[in-house]
């Protein structure tokens, strides 16, 4: 079965993705735990990756049950079609949020350098770096269409 993206209302990801899977559909909302401090406490927080998206695991001809749920808008659209994400891009979302970076041997690499990554989730993948600094590489992963830092631990 294909995932497709659906576009909720604004701070409504985890409350729709509830909703959905009591409705028996396949639903992943990635979630990054976060630090928020006042000045009287700190507590770690969830918050979704991608603010008010969700991916739903579904066949075609069930793609419309998903408004039964309040705070769905509408699905993600490419080139005219409900936009699809493969299930291996999926999985690499999941392995990514677990923590597991991927290890980079660092040996002369400089912005704009094509960079093949030898481990971790994102093994295998090739990305263009963008950016770098004393401690951290900015990569463009070119196939998944998104960034991601790598800390100096990370690269070592």
């Amino acid at each position: 079965m294909p995932w497709f993206v659906i576009y909720t209302k604004p701070r409504n990801e985890k409350k729709v993705a509830e909703r959905l899977e009591k409705l028996g559909i396949i639903v992943y909302c990635p979630l990054v735990t976060q630090i928020k401090q006042w000045s009287d406490r700190k507590k770690k927080v969830q918050k979704p990756l991608f603010n008010s998206y969700l991916f739903v695991c579904l066949e075609d001809k069930e793609r419309q049950n998903v408004f039964q749920v309040s705070g769905v808008v509408r699905y993600l659209f490419w080139l005219g079609k409900p936009a699809e994400v493969r299930n291996e891009e999926i999985e690499i979302l999941k392995e990514s949020l677990k923590g597991v970076m991927s290890s980079v041997e660092v040996t002369s690499i400089n912005a704009g350098d094509i960079l093949n990554i030898p481990s971790g989730p994102f093994k295998g993948k090739e990305g263009i770096v963008k950016h770098i600094n004393k401690n951290s590489l900015q990569l463009i992963l070119k196939e998944l269409g998104f960034l991601i830092t790598l800390t100096k631990e990370e690269i070592q």
